[in-house]
């Protein structure tokens, strides 16, 4: 066995992305050994492809030491063998491994679900996916276990982005007096208390709030990185449809079949799907509520108490698990837009929450959003949507 030079590495790596839609990020860093002693089984042969489904982050920062990993295998051609290996990192020998031999019903498509038991410190986890032909393929994953770990994350490239849509002025529905003002401040406190990178865009079209969250689909993120996405503006429910939409600048005011409106359907799918591990949705709109697909569907907490820990500690144990967390203004009903140059109801305990900075320890998590804004006279809608994991929270971290 000897390693692919680097032109049949760059062509092997094009068919294993073309082999697999949908596929992790991280996969195509995978590294692939194939046996050239015999030139026709070579030309046959087919790479195999792993999958990670647990963990999906490439380095994860966990306390416990038991840790559980699930992969998928597919091959073209039969299995061999699946093997996971842990070691401390690339140059270092293998501390322990298992290897599998897949059943003839799980030859082709096989998966691998495991509790490992891992050191305190950097783990590596190496799965290697051989098939018949000798083809292999080789993935990692980090896992950092323990405090010490946790505290050392945060000298990673943390950045927190805040992706704000604010609309007051229409083509078809009338005009709004507060979400630009609103936004705009909530914006500045982003930047100045929490020091978020803030991109806000103002009267959009259906197409250009769809392009720009295209952009930030395509951002790259690291494991601890976090995505703030605000909606202000007009909202709407169609009972037929059952669903509830945002209304863009150009958006019909009767439009039976809702193409000119961004469903939250739609939403929902592309918010998941971005590869940014914590994200947290904020929607100060009528009928935001219908966001939480069990109200759109239907008919007619205080945070926990934490021992006292380090800040980094704190804010890498907060971000170990997947995000995809909602807040609205309301549920399947309007809300009000407020008095001129005064804020929205919403918006004001949003604002007051931004600037309590979090109390004593500076970080400003969702449930102490929450409590500012649930005693409004409309009851906000908080909740989870798509892959959020249990235990996940959004932070504000004052600077």
């Amino acid at each position: 066995m000897k390693k692919l030079n680097s032109f049949w590495m760059f062509t092997l790596l094009l068919l294993s992305t073309s082999l697999v839609y949908g596929q992790n990020v991280s996969s195509r860093t995978n590294t692939f050994e194939v046996d050239f002693s015999d030139p026709n089984k070579l030309a046959n042969s087919t790479i195999p492809v792993i999958n990670w489904i647990t963990p999906v982050p490439e380095t994860s920062y966990v306390q416990d030491s038991r840790f559980n990993i699930k992969v998928q295998v597919e091959s073209a051609k039969p299995l061999k063998t699946i093997t996971i290996s842990i070691r401390e990192n690339m140059e270092t020998a293998s501390r322990g491994s298992l290897s599998i031999h897949p059943e003839d019903e799980e030859r082709y498509k096989s998966v691998v679900e495991k509790t490992l038991t891992l050191m305190d410190g950097e783990n590596l986890l190496e799965v290697v996916a051989e098939n018949l032909d000798g083809t292999k393929t080789i993935s990692y994953k980090k896992v950092h276990i323990g405090s010490a770990s946790l505290a050392d994350a945060t000298k990673l490239n943390r950045t927190d982005y805040a992706l704000i849509f604010a609309t007051d002025q229409y083509d078809n529905w009338s005009d709004l007096v507060n979400p630009v003002f609103d936004s705009r401040t909530i914006a500045e406190d982003l930047r100045k208390t929490y020091g978020f990178k803030v991109e806000m865009i103002e009267n959009a079209t259906q197409s250009e709030i769809l392009r720009k969250i295209r952009e930030y689909g395509e951002k790259k993120y690291q494991p601890l990185d976090q995505l703030f996405i605000f909606f202000a503006g007009h909202g709407t429910y169609d009972q037929t449809f059952g669903e509830g939409f945002v209304v863009a600048r150009e958006s019909l005011l009767n439009d039976e079949a809702k193409t000119t409106y961004l469903s939250h359907n739609r939403l929902r799918s592309i918010l998941n799907n971005i590869p940014c591990e914590h994200i947290f949705l904020a929607m100060d709109v009528c009928f935001g509520g219908t966001f939480d697909q069990a109200l759109a569907s239907s008919r007619g907490g205080e945070e926990e108490v934490y021992r006292e820990q380090n800040q980094t500690e704190f804010i890498t144990r907060k971000l170990t698990y997947k995000t995809r967390k909602f807040l609205t203004s309301g549920g399947k009903t309007y809300v009000s837009d407020g008095i001129p140059g005064k804020h929205s109801p919403f918006a004001k305990n949003f604002i007051d929450a931004l600037r309590s900075r979090g109390g004593r320890d500076g970080i400003l998590t969702l449930p102490e959003i929450f409590s500012y804004v649930e005693k409004l006279k409309i009851q906000p809608r908080f909740g989870e949507f798509g892959d959020n994991a249990p235990g996940s929270d959004f932070i504000f971290v004052a600077r």
